[in-house]
C-alpha cells in the first residue's frame, strides 16, 4: 500500500443531491460484523447512514446517484477524535478531580465535571464554522 493511501481516509458513498454549492453524499457505516450470516437474529449488526457536504467543483461530471469514493486527511481524522473524545475526557477527569481535591462532594463533583463538559461542547459548537472550513472532504469517481 502506497504512503499516499495510508494518509487518507475514505468511504465508499453514493451522490444524493448537487447544488452550486455543496454535494451531498451518503455514506452507509455499517458495523464490523454486518457482514455476518447471523446478524438478522443479533441486535449488534448495524449500520448508520451518513450525509457528508463536499464542496461542489464546476468541472466534476457527477450525477445524483453516483457512486463515489469520499476522502479526508488522516491528519484531520485524528485531529476530530482529538477533539470529540480525547481533550473532553481530559477535561472530565481533570474536573472531577479537582473538585474532589477541593472538597466538593462527590456529587457536585460529578456535576462540575458535567456542566466542565457541556462548557467544552458549547465552545466547540460556536467554532463549528472555523471548524467545518478545516475538514475538507474530496470525491474521486
Amino acid at each position: 500500500m502506497s504512503s499516499k493511501k495510508k494518509a487518507e481516509i475514505s468511504h465508499r458513498g453514493r451522490v444524493i443531491e448537487i447544488t452550486p454549492e455543496v454535494t451531498r453524499v451518503e455514506i452507509i457505516s455499517e458495523s464490523a460484523c454486518s457482514s455476518c450470516h447471523a446478524k438478522g437474529l443479533c441486535s449488534l449488526g448495524d449500520s448508520k447512514t451518513k450525509i457528508v457536504e463536499v464542496t461542489t467543483r464546476g468541472w466534476d461530471n457527477l450525477s445524483v446517484g453516483q457512486e463515489v469514493e469520499v476522502t479526508l486527511k488522516a491528519s484531520m481524522g485524528h485531529k476530530a477524535v482529538w477533539i470529540a473524545y480525547a481533550a473532553p475526557l481530559m477535561i472530565m477527569v481533570l474536573a472531577l478531580l479537582l473538585s474532589l481535591e477541593l472538597g466538593a462532594g462527590e456529587l457536585m463533583s460529578g456535576l462540575i465535571a458535567i456542566a466542565c463538559i457541556a462548557v467544552y461542547y458549547f465552545i466547540i459548537w460556536l467554532f463549528r464554522g472555523k471548524l467545518k472550513n478545516e475538514y475538507i472532504f474530496n470525491l474521486k469517481y
